[in-house]
Parts: C-alpha cells; sequence; structure tokens
C-alpha cells in the first residue's frame, strides 16, 4: 500500500467530475486539447477522450458516417451559444437542450456531440439514429468509456432533455457500472458512497472503485500498488478506481 494526500481543491479535478448548475466548473478549467478527427481540427477533446472516440468509432465503423459535431467550448463560446439560441428559439428551448454558461459539460473537453454525416448538420441537436454506424457506436460505447449523457427517463435528475447525440467519456469501469445499473452521472456519486463496487471488463480484467469524501482541507488515501486513477467528483469527493491484476 502506499499513501497519498490529496486536497479539496483536487475535487474539482478529473474525467469523472459532475458538472451542472449545481456543480458548476471550476474558473480557468482548462484540459489539454487535440482533434479527434483531423477533418474537422476544429472540433476539440481532452486528450485521452479524444483517443477513445477516434478509437470507438472505427470500430463501429463510422469513420465516413460519424461526424464529431461540437466538442470543447470555451466559456465565451457557451455564452454566445446560449445567448444565440435563447434569441432563435426561445427560453424554453434554450434551457432545455444548452447548458448554462460555466455549467456544461462541453467545457471539461470530456464531452461531445456527434451526428450522421449529412449535407446539412443541426448544430444544437444533430441527427444521431439508432441504426447503421451510429447505432453500433451506440452499442460499443460503455466498452470505450461513453455514456449518453442525457437520456429520457432521466430528465427529471439532470434538468435537460433526451440528447441521443451527446455522449460524455467517463471510463470504461464508469461507463459499464452506470448501464448496468441505470444510472445517469447525477445518481453515480450516491451509489459508490453505499460501498465499493467490483466492475469485469470486456477484456476481462476486474475493476474495484471507491468514494472518498473529503471534508477538510486534505484527506489521507491508502492505495494499493499497481494502477489506480484518482478523479474528483466535483462534490468534495474522490472517485478512485484500482485495475486488478497483470496489465
Amino acid at each position: 500500500m502506499r499513501a497519498v494526500t490529496l486536497r479539496r481543491e483536487q475535487t474539482a479535478q478529473g474525467p469523472l467530475i459532475l458538472v451542472n448548475p449545481s456543480h458548476p466548473l471550476r474558473a480557468g478549467h482548462l484540459p489539454e486539447l487535440t482533434a479527434p478527427d483531423l477533418r474537422r481540427p476544429e472540433v476539440l477533446l481532452e486528450r485521452q477522450t479524444a483517443r477513445l472516440l477516434a478509437a470507438c468509432v472505427q470500430a463501429a465503423g463510422g469513420a465516413g458516417d460519424i461526424v464529431p459535431v461540437s466538442g470543447w467550448r470555451s466559456q465565451r463560446e457557451q455564452e454566445a451559444i446560449w445567448r444565440d439560441t435563447w434569441a432563435k428559439e426561445g427560453e424554453a428551448f434554450t434551457r432545455r437542450y444548452v447548458a448554462l454558461p460555466g455549467c456544461s459539460e462541453h467545457q471539461t473537453g470530456l464531452a461531445i456531440d456527434l451526428g450522421k454525416r449529412a449535407e446539412h448538420i443541426d448544430f444544437i441537436r444533430p441527427d444521431f439514429p439508432k441504426e447503421g454506424a451510429c447505432g453500433v457506436f451506440r452499442r460499443l460505447a460503455a466498452e470505450y468509456g461513453f455514456i449518453q449523457r442525457y437520456r429520457r427517463e432521466k430528465e427529471a435528475v439532470t434538468g435537460i432533455g433526451e440528447e441521443p447525440w451527446h455522449f460524455r467519456y467517463v471510463g470504461a469501469p464508469h461507463a459499464a457500472l452506470m448501464e448496468e445499473n441505470g444510472l445517469c452521472l447525477e445518481e453515480y456519486g450516491d451509489f459508490l458512497r453505499t460501498g465499493p463496487k467490483r466492475c469485469r471488463l470486456a477484456n476481462g480484467r476486474w475493476v474495484e472503485v471507491f468514494w472518498l469524501s473529503c471534508p477538510g482541507g486534505t484527506v489521507e488515501a491508502e492505495l494499493p500498488e499497481g494502477i489506480c486513477q484518482i478523479s474528483g467528483d466535483n462534490g468534495g469527493g474522490f472517485i478512485l478506481t484500482v485495475w486488478e491484476g497483470p496489465a
């Protein structure tokens, strides 16, 4: 075992942070960015997210059919989208489909809107059907660490209308646990607070996931030797992920 000291400000960092009006993104957050599709160099994602998105699209046979529509956004861009959508579509539509500036997952670099290739693609609500390569991508998404972030049955929890085109990277064990237990990201922290969870990945490796509270300025954690990931939850705690067995 090895001891690490985690600081409370680190709870606002990592691939599992919850971002919504109750959990705004910390000011100044800027991930390391790259384009998942060189044909759309203006659409950027956090590096790991971009790599795994490209791999999932490739595995789905969607290189010619699946288009990255909107990835990372700056605060200024999110403000412009909110303002322009409000002017064109009105308040109800905007609140249903556009996140408040500072509270958008797109500002993390971990979220992507995908569309089916077409002459015209709606930037706010791109078409991403359940058939063809898009459907295959949906079935493979959790294996590559992605969840459909906003589902119809979770609208009362997320406060966002169903968005079949919006995918969020959380990592393979967490995507699998959320899918298996019918959870959205808002519910995942409470699920982990009930105790450690184990998950078997598609490659056969077992993973164990823990939640750790950080009520003060720092918290001490004992981590096993081997591959571990520590992510903040943006709510005063950490999610610890431990891969069991050889890499």
